[in-house]
């Protein structure tokens, strides 16, 4: 008996070890929760499965459809969780095929379709919130939503040809509508440009366009330049006379927008001229005409017509005054500030008079009057330069720069720095083995020319023998002083000690690779080497961006060009506010790709627009400008325009009349409904007996806006043509 047992359970062992589940793996449950020994038939209503476990809560119509509409097979674990493994996609690929982005279970039908809008690259705005699908999707019938293009013009083209006041393309706008037209608005009556670029204040402040711009004209075609609409009142001022006196035609150095030209004022006069706003002659004069006596030349002034001044009180004080003479000139270069307190200091000038030029005359140097004497050395001292002969200053072509050799105590001794500037001749091993510079430059038209090769015990053969093996070696004279810019034949060449130190990836590169064509006049500048590194470069695109071939700017001499600056990201987007304490983690913003980064504020922000719900800026269709209302400081606080733009809530006769948007914006899903009735003091009894009489009167809060726009008691009539 006890055998007949051990046989039973071995069966059912292997039973258990060979039989395999038809529900796949995946099915972890014992058979017996399911099925009973009377049959495999399952009663699925005494099941104990909870189908959240698998990962796919059963909601809204899939409560109540058949197991076997999407478990097809008793591999349960076949059936995919994707909306498109059971649902034919009826949009034929123009959207998303994640169906969950639009659709619920509860129901195909999509009842926020403008919510799910705003998500996308064309949020909808005014009108467009409005808007029939069909005029935008017109393949939108048979549920075929391709893709539409962005820009206004892509569907406004019709809007744009046919505009006659004015005429659009006559004038050629610009096509970007959105320069001049607000999207969140719902129609393009009341639309504004923003005239920031050219402010029209004050005598600027026009309402007719063409009063300026002319008919039949580009409206890019005018210039911002105040000369080029007032020429005519230039030519034809004669007091001062401006063309004859050359004034310049900047007129905002005299002139604002004040409607008609005066008062003017010459501010620049202070600066650029002679203090008379300032100074010991503030408040001395009347007119112009007082010193310039000349109306036909105001660069002619008087000093010596002017109140106190007298030849012979004026010579007496001067009478120990070396180059003194009694004309206006002379006074104005010895008292450019107007005072009569020190004279004319020449050590304060910009020319101090040191060596002997603390002896000249005033004459010889200003033998053409005291104003514009030059202070270059060589502009007085032509003659020296070309007369002198040891060495020849002209035929070497030496430096016009007299002070790099000479003084102003005398000409001679002069200084010449052979040693650092060029090659020690007076010290090391060239010390005492010359006699005159003719030895080495033997060209005496060009002192640049020297030779090594013909000095001394130089001889081709044997300095070919000592060289060998030596790569890159020739036998000239730029050759020697390029590896023996000392003179010293041990060594060899330092690279260190040129105006090119090696460093980082330059140590490891063989002479060759950049002396290619020899060592004299290799070049020094990073791109005449790198020219195809930075055509190839590709993250970011140096050509395309236009980047600087001043390859130093952003690299080092570190191998594979990183870590690289960019210190003129401010000439692209500039970092200003918040966004500098993330300045040094380019990835914040470029994830790796400095192409294709949004410059946008909404580019990057459009998830804390969506978030946004106090206000809800999605629903209340807010403008995506966000620098509108935000700053790059932090996005509180924040401004809102709302007594220009709308209505004056924070002025006028409904400032501190409110506590919360929501008062007046009662739909919080549109803040372009509003409710004027619904507030404080109106009712409709006493609202329609206050305007007993009055014709169009209409209990309503558009009505309200259209009679009250600043929300005073006094109504101010918005349609003229009503007859109040």
């Amino acid at each position: 008996m006890r055998n007949l047992s051990t046989l039973i359970c071995l069966l059912a062992l292997s039973v258990n070890l060979w039989a395999q589940s038809p529900h796949g793996a995946e099915l972890k449950i014992s058979c017996d929760d399911c099925h009973k020994t009377k049959g495999w038939t399952v009663d699925l209503k005494t099941i104990d499965f909870h189908h959240d476990t698998t990962g796919f809560a059963l909601v809204g119509q899939h409560q109540s459809i058949d197991c076997k509409s999407c478990h097809t097979t008793i591999v349960f674990s076949a059936a995919s969780t994707e909306c498109v493994s059971c649902h034919t996609d009826m949009h034929n690929q123009t959207v998303s095929m994640d169906c969950n982005q639009c659709h619920t279970p509860q129901s195909w039908l999509v009842p926020n379709i403008t919510e799910i809008h705003q998500m996308s690259r064309f949020p909808l705005l005014g009108a467009h919130a409005t808007a029939d699908c069909n005029s935008c999707h017109p393949s939108a019938s048979t549920l075929n939503f391709q893709p539409q293009g962005i820009e206004c013009i892509d569907c406004h083209q019709a809007d744009y040809q046919a505009t006659t006041d004015p005429n659009h393309v006559d004038g050629n706008f610009s096509t970007n509508c959105v320069e001049c037209h607000f999207m969140n608005v719902f129609s393009w009556t009341g639309a504004g440009i923003d005239h920031s670029f050219f402010p029209l204040t004050q005598g600027h402040a026009l309402n007719d366009c063409y009063q300026c711009h002319k008919q039949g004209e580009p409206y890019n075609s005018i210039s911002p330049e105040c000369i080029s609409c007032h020429q005519s009142d230039f030519l034809a001022t004669t007091n001062p006379n401006h063309v004859v006196i050359d004034l310049s035609t900047e007129c905002l150095d005299c002139h604002t927008t004040i409607p008609g030209w005066n008062p003017a004022k010459f501010t620049i006069h202070d600066a650029q001229f002679f203090p008379i706003y300032s100074g010991e002659h503030k408040g001395e004069w009347d007119n112009c005409i007082d010193c310039h006596t000349n109306t036909s030349n105001y660069a002619q002034f008087t000093c010596t017509g002017c109140h106190e001044h007298s030849k012979a009180d004026t010579d007496d004080e001067h009478d120990d005054v070396g180059g003194y003479i009694y004309e206006s000139q002379a006074c104005f270069d010895c008292h450019p500030t107007g005072s009569g307190e020190g004279g004319f200091n020449h050590n304060l000038s910009n020319f101090p008079l040191t060596g002997a030029h603390t002896t000249t005359d005033c004459i010889d140097c200003h033998a053409s009057g005291f104003s514009g004497t030059t202070t270059v050395c060589y502009e007085c001292h032509t003659n020296e330069y070309n007369q002198a002969v040891n060495p020849p200053h002209s035929e070497s072509q030496f430096s016009t720069d007299c002070e790099t050799c000479h003084t102003t105590v005398a000409w001679q001794p002069a200084t010449f720095d052979h040693d650092d500037q060029y090659f020690p001749i007076y010290s090391g091993k060239h010390e005492g083995e010359w006699n005159s510079c003719a030895e080495c430059h033997t060209n005496a038209s060009d002192y640049a020319f020297f030779s090594c090769i013909d000095c001394h015990d130089h001889n081709k053969i044997d300095t070919d023998d000592e060289h060998n093996g030596l790569s890159g070696y020739l036998y000239t004279s730029d050759a020697c002083y390029a590896c023996h810019p000392t003179g010293s034949a041990e060594g060899g060449f330092n690279h260190d000690l040129t105006n090119f130190p090696l460093t980082g990836a330059h140590n490891s590169v063989e002479c060759f690779a950049c002396h290619t064509n020899g060592y004299p006049g290799t070049s020094m500048v990073c791109v005449d080497c790198h020219q195809a590194d930075f055509n190839q470069s590709t993250n970011p695109n140096h050509v395309s961006l236009g980047l600087s071939t001043a390859c130093q700017n952003c690299h080092t001499t570190n191998p594979d060009w990183i870590p690289a600056t960019f210190d003129v990201h401010n000439d692209y987007y500039p970092i200003i506010g918040a966004h500098t304490a993330i300045a040094n983690d380019c990835s914040t913003c470029h994830q790796g790709n400095y192409n294709n980064t949004p410059n946008s504020c909404v580019g990057c922000h459009l998830s804390d627009y969506n978030q946004t719900n106090d206000p809800p800026h999605a629903s209340a269709q807010f403008s995506t400008e966000c620098e509108a209302c935000h700053s790059q400081t932090a996005w509180v606080p924040s401004t809102f325009n709302h007594d220009d733009q709308y209505f004056p809530i924070y002025s006028g006769k409904h400032r501190n009349e409110w506590n919360s948007c929501t008062e007046c914006h009662t739909n919080p899903s549109d803040y372009g409904d509003f409710s004027c009735i619904d507030c404080h003091e109106h009712n409709q009894s006493s609202m329609n007996s206050e305007h007993n009489g009055v014709s169009g009167y209409q209990y309503n809060s558009d009505a309200c806006l259209d009679c009250h726009p600043d929300g005073s008691d006094r109504p101010q009539y918005i349609n003229q043509q009503h007859d109040y």
